[in-house]
């Protein structure tokens, strides 16, 4: 795999910070407050990766407009109730990513959080020199149209393959497949290796420090 790539995008939320059990208990307890059973775990891990609109709507498709809308304010106040810091992320990612861009390696971001999470979660970890470019899910298509890696690839003038995808959940992978580039699966968020295999990732990989290793 050496030399294969330049730029290498990464999801953010289970693929470089350990956030998945959060997010999941945010969406349940914002459907708890809007009167509605608590959704299944693995059912609310599965729309992670998604905007969280259509997280909702694919979650709760029952709810009208307005109970959508109150989803959405309900799960931002619950997140951003905690603040993350660099300890949130899996180990030994910031050191990869340091790497990574000492090595020469453009890193990008393509995750379904809004503008302002990303925002924040950047500042909290002081990672935002490390990121040629970031792009969120409403700024553009949601995961999985592959509108998001097809502008990251446009601005870092990258071709699409020597562009690789990183992520947890088989939103990523398939927004990997629509875009016709590779990608790497990680175990350590959303989803299950036999659901991420079905995406034809090159590797599934435990942690996601494990990325040294293979390229």
């Amino acid at each position: 795999m050496k030399n294969r790539f330049d730029l290498i995008i990464f999801d953010w939320d289970g693929t470089l910070i350990n956030s998945i059990d959060w997010i999941a208990g945010c969406i349940q307890r914002s459907a708890e407050r809007c009167g509605f059973a608590t959704p299944d775990y693995q059912a609310t891990k599965n729309v992670i990766g998604l905007s969280i609109e259509r997280a909702m709507q694919t979650l709760l498709p029952e709810a009208d407009e307005d109970t959508q809308n109150q989803l959405v304010a309900n799960y931002a106040e619950e997140y951003f109730s905690k603040q993350l810091s660099r300890e949130d992320f899996f180990p030994g990612v910031y050191d990869m990513l340091m790497q990574l861009q000492h090595t020469g390696y453009q890193l990008a971001v393509a995750t379904g959080k809004t503008r302002d999470g990303l925002a924040q979660a950047l500042h909290a970890t002081n990672t935002n020199d490390l990121f040629s470019v970031t792009r969120c899910a409403d700024e553009t298509q949601s995961k999985p149209h592959p509108k998001m890696l097809q502008e990251i690839i446009e601005v870092t003038g990258i071709a699409p393959e020597r562009a690789l995808m990183v992520g947890d959940s088989i939103h990523d992978l398939q927004m990997a497949l629509n875009a016709q580039i590779s990608s790497v699966g990680v175990l350590c968020g959303a989803n299950s290796e036999a659901l991420l295999q079905q995406y034809n990732p090159l590797v599934c990989l435990s942690q996601p420090a494990e990325l040294l290793n293979f390229i």
